[in-house]
């Protein structure tokens, strides 16, 4: 039964897996170059595991910030979680002990392949998301190692490397662009974004943009089921 679950997880999880490699070894070699132990980055993978913010946890662990300051940049950073959490809350309230990792484990790339995912039954899905969710942390674990290894015995100027995140997150956009047949909550999403830049700015532009795209979409599925009733 493993096996057929993993055999049938690997290929959703493809794409995570180049993007975690790559973007897991970006994270690797400036943990490394930024004076802090391999084993540490290793340890932050493994039970951290919170993507942009880890890089931001290397400024955090090598600059003098006060911690209200890294409290209010983590909430920032990561606030847009608790609405991944929202679509999913009810499913996972049916998996069990597995449900404490899938809730640990719900990144932005899982969470958009979970969302991706409508051709299988109830009692599949369990087992499929969990080794999914599993695989996906696995691949960005190796790839901080790897990373971390590499940046020990190779010198080079990593200027601009943490931009690997940001090209991830341009992959996994086009991709579910491409899959999907609607096209209007993509475009909610982007037009909120800029909203939110133009007003807010790069820096405080995450939460309003979030709150923004979540009232929309709230405001579009109300409209779309009033219409079917008063069809």
């Amino acid at each position: 039964m493993l096996k057929k679950n993993l055999k049938m997880a690997i290929p959703y999880t493809i794409p995570v897996m180049l993007g975690y490699l790559s973007v897991g070894m970006a994270f690797g070699v400036l943990v490394v170059k930024s004076g802090i132990s391999i084993w540490l980055g290793v340890l932050m993978s493994l039970f951290v595991y919170a993507g942009a913010m880890q890089f931001v946890a290397i400024q955090i662990l090598t600059s003098p910030i006060h911690l209200i300051q890294v409290i209010f940049m983590t909430l920032f950073v990561n606030i847009r979680h608790l609405f991944y959490g929202l679509s999913f809350i009810e499913r996972f309230k049916r998996f069990g002990v597995k449900k404490q990792y899938m809730i640990f484990g719900l990144t932005d790339e899982t969470y958009s392949l979970l969302c991706g995912i409508t051709d299988k039954s109830e009692d599949e899905l369990e087992d499929l998301y969990f080794i999914i969710t599993l695989l996906n942390q696995s691949y960005w674990v190796i790839g901080t190692l790897i990373g971390g290894l590499l940046g020990s015995v190779i010198t080079f100027d990593t200027t601009g490397i943490d931009f690997a995140m940001t090209a991830l997150f341009v992959v996994i956009f086009i991709e579910q662009w491409l899959a999907a047949d609607k096209h209007l909550p993509a475009l909610i999403g982007l037009a909120a974004a800029m909203i939110s830049l133009k007003f807010f700015g790069p820096e405080q532009m995450v939460l309003p943009s979030m709150l923004l795209l979540f009232s929309a979409l709230l405001f579009l599925n109300a409209k779309m089921k009033g219409g079917e009733s008063n069809g």
